[in-house]
């Protein structure tokens, strides 16, 4: 029965999660630079998230992810906003980066012994995303444009509270908050003025 049903049902098998074209193809650019500074790091971000909209390819949000092993950061996996193309309202820049992480290790988490994870957001996560970091294993993560700068356009960010991020410190992961705030908060303010504001 239930190998016929399979047969005759029209239930997808899995959702499309893709990256823009220019994304795949500029990653080994941004795989081969030196990411010494959280600095450089977030600037990396900011970067996707602003090309992300020049391009008109998903929302005014990018995330990198870096390994850090025996003391050497390197870029492992990035992220932008793909809710629209996509047709997939999970798909934030935290959530693809995250995803595509942990498939490149083929592991449900981030997490290991030998070498840490850190998450770069161009803006603070919304509550989907902040769960998403909690469970992913990362080590640490930093923000950059504030709750407030994303609400500001008219994103909705839902239920985020100080209490939120404390709770992310107690099991250990280091939390930074609007670094280069301002450099951040540009790219949203130009995509209020001409992107789509989606919500629920």
């Amino acid at each position: 029965l239930g190998r016929k049903w399979r047969q005759q049902s029209s239930c997808p098998t899995g959702p499309t999660i893709t990256l823009p074209d220019w994304a795949v193809s500029g990653f080994d650019e941004y795989a081969s630079k030196a990411y010494e500074t959280e600095e450089e790091c977030m600037r990396l971000a900011i970067e996707l998230s602003s090309r992300n909209v020049i391009e008109q390819t998903g929302g005014p949000f990018g995330t990198a992810i870096f390994e850090v092993k025996e003391g050497v950061r390197k870029l492992y996996s990035i992220g932008v906003n793909r809710v629209v193309p996509c047709k997939n309202s999970t798909l934030h820049g935290e959530m693809v980066a995250i995803q595509f992480a942990q498939t490149k290790r083929e592991a449900f988490t981030l997490h290991t012994d030998d070498s840490k994870f850190e998450l770069y957001t161009s803006a603070s996560p919304c509550c989907q995303c902040l769960g998403g970091c909690l469970w992913s294993g990362i080590s640490k993560l930093v923000a950059g444009a504030a709750k407030e700068d994303v609400e500001a356009i008219g994103f909705d960010e839902g239920p985020v509270f100080a209490e939120s991020y404390d709770h992310l410190r107690k099991l250990g992961i280091e939390v930074k908050l609007q670094f280069l705030q301002e450099e951040a908060a540009k790219v949203l303010k130009r995509y209020g003025e001409v992107g789509v504001i989606y919500n629920r």
